[in-house]
């Protein structure tokens, strides 16, 4: 009996002991997983305002869209724009003045809005300057308007590119119009600059013409404060001034800048890497826009005759005759006029 009971606590020992053991043992453990690298932090984007006076679907909206794309990946993802379309945000006038005080990021404006800040942009905006639309092209892609555009930053605003929606021509309310005698003592709306009104004034036996907001125009035309207007075919259909002005009359007098302007402040604010990349971004959208408005142009003139518009050509020499004393008095104002002109004329 003895002898039994000391085999069992022989037994219950060793059990132990071998349970002490497994203990003790090292068994191989999965390897711990490395810690998860930390994620990236959220890139937190500056959405830049910019404010234009046409519709989304003009050609211009569509080029700022673009530049807003192109700006999102090329500065991973820490900015890209916004387009505030229909003057949403005020005129042009308005929102170029919102850039310069710093309370609006962006605005795209007409050549003759930039020039009531920097008066020598007139020489962008003169009558016959361009022999045609792909001579304006080269002159905006030619980088010769560098010190042009360097003379708006002392105003609080950097112009960042050029661009155009083509020829612009008179409309006119109740007749159609040829030669400058047919529009002779017509109230011609133009844009708010000094060379548009004196343009004007040339063009149709000296009556000046009216400086008048984009908003405004269709019922002055259609009360018959005015006779007409101008401008491109594709602002003319998409503001469907057809309706109160159903005579197109292709005098190509005109074919105006658009500017794309940035606050001082704003540009400052962003990395050199970042500004270099809004500038490519912006340069390369000048042949986009170009390309875009040409396979629109006879689109937006096929609606036109649609909706019942008479297509005039006009006796463009004329014209050009009647407006030659205003180039040559806008070309020789001062030194930056005339490199300009003469940088306008090489690229011909």
């Amino acid at each position: 009996m003895k002898n039994a009971k000391k085999i069992i606590a022989m037994l219950l020992a060793l059990v132990m002991v071998l349970a002490l053991c497994a203990c003790g043992s090292k068994t191989e453990a999965p390897a711990a997983e490395a810690p998860a690298a930390e994620a990236p932090a959220a890139v937190e984007t500056t959405v830049l305002k910019c404010a234009f006076n046409q519709t989304i679907e003009n050609p211009e909206a569509k080029t700022l869209q673009w530049i807003g794309e192109k700006l999102y990946e090329a500065t991973e993802g820490r900015y890209t724009i916004e387009v505030y379309p229909d003057a949403q945000l005020g005129d042009q006038a308005q929102t170029l003045e919102q850039v310069v005080m710093g309370t609006l990021d962006m605005a795209l404006v007409a050549n003759a809005i930039v020039e009531t800040y920097c008066p020598d942009f007139a020489i962008l905006g003169t009558p016959y300057v361009y022999d045609s639309i792909e001579h304006q092209q080269k002159v905006f892609e030619s980088g010769k308007l560098t010190d042009l555009y360097a003379e708006t930053e002392a105003q609080g605003f950097t112009v960042l590119s050029n661009y155009s929606l083509g020829a612009r021509n008179l409309y006119t309310r109740d007749k159609a119009v040829v030669t400058p005698e047919d529009c002779k003592g017509m109230k011609i709306r133009v844009m708010g600059s000094d060379t548009c009104i004196k343009m004007m004034g040339l063009m149709n036996g000296g009556t000046d013409g009216i400086a008048m907001g984009q908003g405004d125009v269709y019922s002055a035309i259609q009360t018959g404060t005015l006779d007409g207007a101008e401008n491109n075919i594709i602002t003319y259909v998409d503001l469907v001034q057809y309706e109160v002005a159903p005579y197109y009359n292709l005098t190509g007098h005109l074919m105006i800048p658009d500017e794309l302007c940035i606050a001082n402040d704003v540009l400052a604010a962003m990395s050199e890497e970042d500004q270099a990349a809004l500038k490519q971004i912006c340069n390369e959208s000048i042949a986009y826009m170009f390309n875009l408005c040409a396979e629109l142009r006879a689109d937006y003139e096929a609606k036109a005759v649609e909706q019942g518009v008479t297509i005039t050509e006009a006796d463009v020499p004329a014209f050009q005759a009647a407006c030659a004393p205003l180039i040559e008095e806008v070309a020789n104002r001062n030194d930056m006029t005339k490199a300009v002109y003469e940088a306008i004329i090489s690229e011909r």
